[in-house]
């Protein structure tokens, strides 16, 4: 589980982004990153129950990404993220596919799926859709699907088809998405509960069929 002081830290960052405040709290961020590293260990192999291309034996400080934000080309120079997040990848090794927990004071979600993917790569999802649409439909329209991730078809979609496809595809409003992704909103009370890793697993064994669909259309 997710430990209150962890959450503590992240709003206490939030006040204090900065170096100097940072480095003098190490101490509490590496405690905190730890609390994220452990609960990442006990997710792996609650995944890899329903995903067997998870690996399980994975180091999950590898799951765990950098609190330290690229400020090249922002205009926003804080220099630290005020979120923690764990990313699971599984399949296909150039995609940027899997499962997502996010942990932040009050914004904390799950989520699972490909989020934006590149041009080359949403083209071979929209051809695996003309292909076999009826089982992408199937999966997000599902009652357990939709029960805790109902905005799936609400993301980015293109305005005008995808070149090739006609107005009259069956498909056309999954075609046109831009994105792959589902997501779940958390209490943080939810992430601090002691049976936590299970609740969060329970979600993203949903989403599993879907990583299953974009595995096999980028494959």
């Amino acid at each position: 589980m997710i430990a209150a002081q962890t959450f503590d830290f992240l709003n206490k960052l939030v006040q204090n982004n900065d170096r100097d405040w940072f480095l003098e709290n190490k101490a509490e961020y590496e405690q905190a990153k730890e609390n994220v590293i452990q609960f990442a260990g006990e997710l792996l192999p609650l995944l890899a129950q329903f995903d067997p291309l998870i690996n399980v034996d994975l180091d999950p400080k590898k799951c765990v990404m950098r609190i330290y934000r690229d400020i090249r080309f922002s205009k926003d120079k804080t220099p630290y993220k005020n979120n923690f997040g764990i990313n699971f990848k599984t399949g296909f090794a150039n995609a940027d596919l899997g499962y997502y927990v996010h942990i932040q004071p009050e914004h904390c979600f799950v989520g699972g799926g490909y989020w934006m993917p590149p041009g080359d790569q949403i083209k071979k999802i929209r051809q695996e859709i003309d292909y076999n649409g009826a089982t992408l439909n199937s999966i997000i329209t599902d009652a357990s699907f939709t029960n805790d991730f109902p905005k799936f078809d609400q993301q980015e979609k293109l305005k005008t088809n995808p070149k090739g496809y006609e107005a009259d595809h069956e498909f056309i409003n999954l075609l046109k998405l831009k994105s792959f992704a589902a997501t779940h909103s958390l209490s943080n009370q939810e992430l601090m509960h002691k049976n936590s890793a299970q609740k969060i697993a329970g979600y993203l064994r949903k989403i599993s069929p879907l990583n299953n669909f974009l595995n096999q259309a980028l494959h």
